[in-house]
């Protein structure tokens, strides 16, 4: 007989819920509103994924990014994409030392803790091809030799939805290897208010900036993914999870479903925003939020569902709507 499913925490996990909320009371001090994108990005940094922002300009996609970094205690490093952008440009590239008639290693800008990369899409293929292995391995491998990328190490891609020019699409690739998209919306008319408020308040988004502090060590951040890999995920979500993406791949509206990555990047992220919940096990409820952030990515929709004006969280939803909720 199957023993009855606990409820109540085992692990003691305040210390996660406790610190992320003195993150986002550091980052309110300059965003207004964005709860959404901000509780999802604090998710994949608890679940070591990388995260692509979606948004059209002034909705502070590089605002929030560089406010993230700014409360943990490790190195930010930004990147411009331009379509001149050579992958030696990021990684780094080895360089002749006369006075030692040895070529050595230079390191690029991706050897950061929070690598924030500007619109990611106005980079061509091959400097594209080159975040590959940085982004899933962790390390880089120039002229044959591997560098190892100290942890923690995060990506942060933005990219703008309406602008096309100059701009080349993503590979699917790499779109795998982002735990989530998270979509950026104009603020509603009350949050706009208040952020001219504080504009008016503040001479400059200088001061803003330094009014937000530190409050997480890289050691302490460790120790927070090491609680969230605690979580609980019985075997009736494995299943459900699974169920979930699975039926990506047999849709008739798509024709690139997900993959077993995406599952994965699921059940991680679930654990982490369980954790931000109070809870050390998953429900099905962390499953359902997170899903369209978490596919929406990974999914291609037949010409024909785009020509009726769906979405990939269109399909998403009826998807989550035909299978059937654990209990």
């Amino acid at each position: 007989m199957e023993e009855p499913i606990s409820f109540e925490n085992q692990t003691d996990i305040s210390a996660v819920y406790n610190t992320v909320a003195l993150v986002r009371q550091e980052i309110g001090k300059v965003v207004v509103g964005q709860e959404e994108a901000m509780e999802l990005l604090l998710t994949a940094i608890l679940a070591n994924g990388h995260v692509l922002l979606e948004g059209v300009p002034g909705v502070a996609k590089t605002l929030t990014a560089k406010l993230i970094a700014q409360c943990i205690d490790v190195d930010f490093s930004r990147i411009q994409f331009t379509p001149d952008l050579m992958p030696s440009d990021v990684m780094g590239t080895n360089i002749y030392n006369p006075k030692t008639t040895e070529f050595e290693f230079r390191r690029g800008p991706v050897f950061g803790n929070i690598v924030l990369i500007d619109e990611i899409n106005r980079a061509p293929a091959k400097t594209q091809a080159a975040l590959f292995e940085v982004m899933e391995e962790r390390k880089i491998t120039v002229d044959g030799k591997s560098h190892e990328l100290e942890a923690p190490f995060m990506v942060i891609g933005t990219q703008n939805p309406v602008e096309h020019e100059g701009t080349y699409q993503l590979p699917e690739a790499q779109l795998d290897r982002f735990a989530c998209k998270i979509l950026i919306h104009y603020p509603p008319i009350e949050d706009e208010i208040q952020i001219l408020q504080r504009h008016q308040e503040k001479s400059s988004m200088h001061e803003l900036m330094d009014q937000v502090q530190k409050v997480l060590g890289r050691e302490e951040l460790q120790n927070l993914k090491n609680l969230v890999s605690q979580v609980r995920a019985e075997e009736n979500m494995l299943r459900y999870i699974s169920s979930i993406v699975h039926a990506t791949r047999d849709n008739s509206d798509l024709f690139l479903g997900a993959s077993p990555r995406a599952s994965v990047t699921l059940l991680n992220m679930s654990k982490a925003l369980a954790t931000l919940r109070s809870r050390d096990f998953i429900i099905p409820d962390d499953v359902v939020y997170l899903a369209p952030s978490v596919l929406r990515h990974r999914i291609s929709l037949t010409p024909e569902k785009e020509m009726e004006g769906s979405t990939a969280d269109d399909v998403i939803a009826e998807i989550i709507r035909d299978i059937e909720v654990p209990r």
